[in-house]
Order: C-alpha cells, then sequence, then structure tokens
C-alpha cells in the first residue's frame, strides 16, 4: 500500500500519493494586492502523513494539551477552562468562580471586572403595538465578574421604542411585520402598496434604510480560522436606522453578512437602453477602529467562487460605494469585518465596529417596487401595459411612445424617459448602432494654421501591448506590469484583454488572447501585474487579478485635456514635429477608495517616422507605472501610422535642364517626411521649352544693333562739335580785330543772323545732346560753355 499524505482544513482536504523513499513537499501562495490590503488566502491548519514505517523518538505534549493513552497519534486540546503543564496526561479544571482560560491554555487567568465591553445591546421584531424592545445580554462565553466592587452591571432591558417603517416597496398590513408589494405596485413604505399609473412601470430592486429585522434576503454569521467560539452567533446586530457588527467570539473573528440576489434584468422600456450595464449595488457605511480593523465587501458569481472587490482599512467617515453589474447572474453580496487579525486572549476592541446605514440594489429579478418610471406604449395601445424600446431609442414625453436618439448621442444607462437621455459623444467619436456608446473610428480631423490634418489610426485599431518594467517589492519579488491598449475602431467593441487570475500561462499566449484561458476582462484599457515564474514546473508567470483602467470612451482632440483629465506639459518628451499630438481619452466607471471618480487614461498619439508599424508604446519617465496617483494612467503612443495624410503641402517640385526643346518637371517629398498614405506623387511633367543657344543668338544680335546705333550717335555729334569750335574761333578773331572791350560781365560774342540790340543769355546747364557729345569726345577734358548774344547794333557804330 502506498504512502498517502492529507491536508485538512475548515473547508477543504487535499490528499496526494506518495512514493517510496524521500518526498519533499512544497507550499506556494501568492498574494493578491487588493487596494492597499493584501488579502492571505491560505491557511494551513494541519498536516498528517500516514504510512511512515518507524520514528526517531516520542515527543511530550506541549502546554495546553494532553495524551491520556501510550502510543498516542496526537495529543489533544485541553477544553476551556482547563490547563495542563508540558507533557501532561490530562487537564487540571480552573476555578471557575474566579479564574477561566481559554481553548489550549497553560494556565488559568483571573476573571475581571465586567464592563461596558462584555455586553451588547439587540432589538427584538416589531410587536402588534408597533413597538420594538432593548434588549442586553452578556458575550458568551462570559468571563468577567459582576461581584467586584468596580464592576457594571447588565442594563436592565425590556426598554420599548417605536418601530422603524418599513422599507420602500414593502408595507405592513396592521400585523408586526413588513410584507412586499404584489407585482406591479409600489409603496414608499409608509403608506400602502398602490398601483402604478397607466404608462408607468414599477421600478424593482431593494432599498434597505430601516434596521427593525433582518431582511429575508439577508443572514449573518460568525467564522474563525483557529477557533470555534463565536460559531452559532450573529455577526451582525439590527440597531433601528443602521446594521452594525456584532460581538462574536474573539477580535480576530470574521462577522459575516450576506445578501443574495438571484438575478438582474432592467425595466421593460430600458431593455434595450442599457448597453453592459445591468444594475447597481450602492451600500452607505462608517467604522469606528482602534486596531487594525478591516471591512471586506465580497461577490459571489453563480456560487462558483468569492472575490474581494474592495476593502476599507481602520476608521472610516460615513461614505458610500457602487459595484455595478454587468451581467445577468445569481450574485451574493457579502460583507466580512474584522477588528484584528491578531490572535488575542482577551477581548480588546469589541468596541470597533461598523455600521451599514443602507443597501440598495437596483433592477433586481425578485425585487420590491418604491416607485414607478414611465415606460413606452405600444403605438395602438395607448394607455395599455409597457413595450420594450428598440436599441438606442428614448421614450417621448409628449407621445410616451420611443424614438431614435440623434446622430453622434447614447442613450443613458439611467433613464430613457425625455430626450435628454440621448447624451452628445465627446470630440471626435460617433455612437455605435444601437446608442448604447460612443467610440472612434480611428479617423480625426484637425484645422491648423489653414490646413487641413487627416489622420487614419486605422492600422493601430489592434491591441497595443506594453511590458513595463522589472519592478521589486520590498522582499525583492519581481514584478512588471503588462498593459493593452484597444485604441479605436470595431464599431466601439473593447478588444483588450487581460486575463484575470490566471496562475499559469505564458506572456506570449497573453499577447495573442489565446483561446486556452476564458476567464479575460475585455476593456478599453487593462493592466495585469505579471509575477515571473522562478522555480521549475511552472511554464512562464503568473498573474494577478487584472486591473479595468479604461471601459468608457470620452473623445479624441488635440487638446491636452478632456474632461479633467489633463497631460501636464514636460510629462513626455516634446515632439521634434510641429504637428499637434493627437489624445485618445478614456474613463473607468469602478470607484476605489483612492479614485472616488474612478480611474482615467490618456494615450498620446506622436507621429515618428523612425518607428514604422505598430511603433512603441511608453509611459512618462516620472511615472514608471503609467501613474504617478493611481488614477489617471498616461501613454505615449509613437509610430509613423500616427502621421496625418499626406497633402499637396508635403511635397515640392524640381526643375530639370531644359535638353532639345524639352523640360522635366519631378515631384518628391519633403525631408524628413511626416505624413502617410493620403495622396500619391504626381507623376513627372514633360513640358516644351526654348534653348539656351536660341537666346543666345537673339542676344547677340540686340547687342550689335545697339553698338552700331552707339557708334552713329557718337559720329554725328563729334562733327557737330567741330562746327561750334570753328564758329567760336571765328568770334574770337573778329573781336579782336575790332579791339572791342568786353564789359567784365557781359559776352561780346555776336550769333550770325542777329541785328538787334545785345542780350547775353549765359547757361552752364546740359542738355541730354550735351552729355552724349561729352561722351563722344572723351579726348577733350575742357567743357564748353554754351553762350547765346542777341545784340542790337546802334546806327552810330
Amino acid at each position: 500500500m502506498g504512502t498517502s499524505a492529507e491536508f485538512r482544513s475548515e473547508f477543504v482536504g487535499f490528499k496526494v500519493m506518495l512514493k517510496s523513499g524521500t518526498n519533499i513537499l512544497y507550499w506556494r501562495t501568492t498574494g493578491i494586492l487588493m487596494g492597499s490590503k493584501v488579502v492571505k488566502p491560505v491557511l494551513v491548519k494541519n498536516i498528517t502523513i500516514e504510512g511512515v514505517a518507524y520514528t526517531s523518538e516520542c515527543f511530550p505534549c506541549k502546554p495546553g494539551t494532553f495524551s491520556n493513552k501510550p502510543g498516542s497519534f496526537n495529543c489533544q486540546i485541553c477544553p476551556r477552562n482547563t490547563y495542563s503543564e508540558k507533557g501532561a496526561k490530562e487537564c487540571i479544571k480552573c476555578a471557575e468562580d474566579s479564574h477561566f482560560s481559554e481553548e489550549g491554555s497553560s494556565e488559568c487567568m483571573k476573571r475581571p471586572a465586567c464592563n461596558t465591553k462584555d455586553y451588547f445591546q439587540i432589538h427584538t421584531p416589531c410587536d402588534e403595538e408597533g413597538k420594538t424592545q432593548i434588549m442586553y445580554k452578556w458575550i458568551e462565553p462570559k468571563i468577567c465578574r459582576e461581584d467586584l466592587t468596580d464592576a457594571i452591571r447588565l442594563p436592565p432591558s425590556g426598554e420599548k421604542k417605536n418601530c422603524p417603517p418599513c422599507n420602500p416597496g414593502f408595507y405592513n398590513n396592521g400585523s408586526s411585520s413588513c410584507h412586499p408589494c404584489p407585482p406591479g405596485m409600489f409603496s414608499d413604505g409608509t403608506k400602502e402598496c398602490r398601483p402604478c399609473p397607466a404608462g408607468t412601470e414599477p421600478a424593482l430592486g431593494f432599498e434597505y434604510k430601516w434596521w427593525n429585522v433582518l431582511p429575508g434576503n439577508m443572514k449573518t454569521s460568525c467564522f474563525n480560522v483557529g477557533n470555534s467560539k463565536c460559531e452559532g452567533m450573529n455577526g451582525w446586530e439590527v440597531a433601528g436606522d443602521h446594521i452594525q457588527s456584532g460581538a462574536g467570539g474573539s477580535d480576530n473573528d470574521y462577522l459575516i453578512l450576506n445578501m443574495h440576489i438571484p438575478g438582474f434584468k432592467p425595466p421593460t422600456s430600458m431593455t434595450g437602453a442599457m448597453g453592459t450595464e445591468l444594475g447597481r449595488i450602492t451600500f452607505v457605511f462608517e467604522t469606528f477602529c482602534s486596531a487594525d480593523c478591516v471591512l471586506y465587501f465580497m461577490v459571489d458569481i453563480n456560487r462558483k467562487s468569492t472575490n474581494v472587490v474592495e476593502s476599507w482599512g481602520g476608521t472610516k467617515e460615513k461614505q458610500a460605494y457602487t459595484h455595478i453589474i454587468f451581467k445577468n447572474a445569481t450574485f451574493t453580496f457579502t460583507w466580512a469585518f474584522q477588528r484584528t487579525n491578531q490572535g488575542q486572549d482577551n477581548r480588546r476592541f469589541i468596541n470597533d465596529m461598523v455600521k451599514i446605514y443602507s443597501i440598495t440594489a437596483t433592477n433586481a429579478v425578485d425585487g420590491v417596487a418604491s416607485s414607478c418610471r414611465a415606460c413606452a406604449l405600444g403605438s395602438e395601445q395607448s394607455g395599455s401595459s409597457c413595450v420594450p424600446c428598440p436599441p438606442g431609442h428614448y421614450i417621448e414625453k409628449e407621445t410616451n411612445q420611443c424614438k431614435e436618439c440623434p446622430t453622434d448621442t447614447y442613450l443613458s444607462i439611467h433613464q430613457v424617459y425625455g430626450k435628454e437621455a440621448c447624451i452628445p459623444c465627446g470630440p471626435g467619436s460617433r455612437n455605435t448602432q444601437d446608442h448604447s456608446s460612443c467610440y472612434s473610428d480611428c479617423f480625426f480631423y484637425h484645422e491648423k494654421e489653414n490646413q487641413s490634418l487627416h489622420y487614419d489610426f486605422s492600422n493601430l485599431s489592434s491591441v497595443g501591448s506594453l511590458m513595463n518594467g522589472p519592478s521589486f517589492t520590498s522582499k525583492g519579488t519581481k514584478y512588471f506590469h503588462f498593459f493593452n491598449i484597444s485604441l479605436c475602431g470595431h464599431e466601439g467593441k473593447k478588444l483588450a484583454l487581460c486575463t484575470n487570475n490566471i496562475t499559469d500561462f505564458t506572456v506570449k499566449e497573453m499577447v495573442a488572447g489565446s483561446d486556452d484561458y476564458t476567464n479575460l476582462v475585455g476593456t478599453f484599457v487593462c493592466q495585469s501585474t505579471i509575477i515571473p515564474s522562478e522555480s521549475k514546473g511552472f511554464r512562464a508567470a503568473l498573474s494577478s487579478q487584472s486591473i479595468i483602467l479604461a471601459d468608457t470612451f470620452l473623445g479624441v482632440t488635440v487638446e491636452t485635456t478632456l474632461q479633467n483629465i489633463n497631460i501636464k506639459e514636460g510629462m513626455f518628451p516634446v515632439s521634434p514635429s510641429q504637428l499637434p499630438d493627437v489624445h485618445f481619452f478614456y474613463k473607468s466607471s469602478t470607484t476605489t477608495p483612492s479614485c472616488v471618480n474612478g480611474r482615467s487614461t490618456a494615450v498620446k498619439m506622436r507621429c515618428n517616422p523612425t518607428k514604422p508599424n505598430a511603433g512603441v508604446i511608453s509611459v512618462p519617465s516620472k511615472c514608471p507605472a503609467g501613474t504617478c496617483d493611481g488614477c489617471t494612467f498616461y501613454f505615449l503612443w509613437e509610430s509613423t501610422e500616427a502621421c496625418p495624410l499626406c497633402t499637396e503641402h508635403d511635397f515640392h517640385e524640381i526643375e530639370g535642364a531644359c535638353k532639345r526643346g524639352f523640360q522635366e518637371t519631378l515631384y518628391v517629398w519633403n525631408e524628413p517626411k511626416w505624413c502617410i498614405k493620403g495622396i500619391s506623387l504626381p507623376e513627372k511633367k514633360l513640358s516644351t521649352c526654348e534653348t539656351v543657344d536660341f537666346w543666345l543668338k537673339v542676344g547677340a544680335g540686340v547687342g550689335a544693333f545697339i553698338a552700331v546705333l552707339l557708334v552713329a550717335l557718337t559720329c554725328y555729334f563729334w562733327k557737330k562739335n567741330q562746327k561750334l569750335e570753328y564758329k567760336y574761333s571765328k568770334l574770337v578773331m573778329t573781336t579782336n580785330s575790332k579791339e572791342c572791350e568786353l564789359p567784365a560781365a557781359d559776352s561780346c560774342a555776336i550769333m550770325e543772323g542777329e541785328d538787334n540790340e545785345e542780350e547775353v543769355v549765359y547757361s552752364n546747364k546740359k542738355s541730354l545732346l550735351g552729355k552724349l557729345k561729352s561722351l563722344a569726345t572723351k579726348e577733350k577734358e575742357d567743357h564748353f560753355e554754351s553762350v547765346q548774344l542777341k545784340s542790337s547794333r546802334s546806327p552810330n557804330i
């Protein structure tokens, strides 16, 4: 018979067959980071190995245990109010009046004086008079003494108070309990149920805000891994306007509250308008803690496994939390409160508690109605029963008829009554066919300095991936951040898939979206934390629970801000081109304590001719995890596919030489080329032209003509100059012969043909012909003055 090892816990037992010889057993666990808390999901309580042939020695029982039979397989734990020392054969009883002990104790302790931490209060169900009684009870097992001088007594029970009203959707028919309204009727909890008016339908759900008795679909319990002190106790107690954590048996008990809902379904008129959201659960709570208390909120779907959705540690002010339901399934919601995770022998934190004031679940299948909402009526049966509107249609207020939303709008997931239910899409986006959401069709248009820029991101519509890291925990464990981005296109379908809670896979399979794993998260942007395998036996790596970073598309623009999402200057290196970066903005509807408005994502698309095809995705150097605050994530996607489409502004022409009467014109792209696709380069152009020889001949002919003209003019003016010299010389000779003395201010030159009285006109101004004459007579450096003499001879001379 083979040897086996068996592992037992409170819930699960596992058995494995061992081989002959030496066997080495390994236990390996992975802590999943949930916000700021690390959930420790595995506790090993007992390991039993059977089939061993011998043992080297026998060990005495440790204190608090005993063995009363020789050859015992193990030691037994001493019961409550007993103790034992090392190697005991039996347990010794404590003096019950003055001392006590817990299970497995090595000594007895004195009973302390009773105080307010040793009792709690409860409310009884309402009686026929509409009264509830406040009852006080000692925490069991009772370890305190009432007979000591400083001890307090248990307050008297039986004080009557008015019962709170029924919760919305319930009514009191004169009995001591509340009953749900019949189908098709509604009530606010204070009045009788009434039928919904014509043209309306009940808004089904649950709204628990008065806590006299625990609702029928809720239950409470107490659980402790290490002991059974709180078995059978109520983990939570109703207290009028709230429900609070109970006393439990130990400070490290898990106080459990469950609510079961068989399914979610939207109202008739909103069947085609809900998109991905079917319902939501919202609760208002606050915690009071003096130690390391934690409140866990968990969800179980179809009774398969319970997952922690969110947790809160320490004292928290009154606040609300909302969890959105995306599919119709059977849900169990669980609230678990633990005062401390440290084992305590005495009660120190009994006053640490959590209070839940209200729990609201919308669109529950078996819910009740606190109000009615307008619904669409068939065109031929006005005033009759409600009919579902087609997808993307709202209810027109005037006619209560279904009408399709306008183009580039999407239908609100919360109401479909009135045209205001159609919400405009963001910049650069369009609506899906059913108006359930908006998306980018990968085409974007921008006007820049009288130039139109057209972008086509279609080749980037497939999922882009980024493996960022490595990073290291405080204990040296290496891990990576893996991101998937579904940028645009595909009619708004969210193609980014991240593996959810998969413990054995390869990164290559994860990037490729292998069909081997069905537990995937589909969205626009998601993140997984990858822990690489450091031991043999695993194929590649471990993956933590995926985080949805973006499930709603907001818009695409060249601006750096959209809906309070801002890409700060200096977050990424400056682009070397003058082209504007294009920004895609997304958000996630899931809120967390640190991200009260949900997470958001901005993707900066940058034209980079050096990064072809899918390009390269990076994160800010100042935020190596992609985020600096855990709420807003930033990515830079550089690629040639992020460049605008080519236009006539992106190329220039080069003219070739004129050869044999023809000239070629070529077209080349501007360098560097900051565009893709778009228009193509024009074909080279061949045009006629006049050759250089022809123009040389024309120029030579014109030059020869000008030269001949200049020579002729020179000769003409030279001849005229000779005549003038001759006349002047003759005049001088005539004057000298007559011994005529000329006045100092006059000239005696006598011009031909003038017999009248003398008149001297003196001019030093050159005419155009004079200038030409001076050019023609370059050998003479003296300039002649033109003198005109007009004389009138006296008869006496």
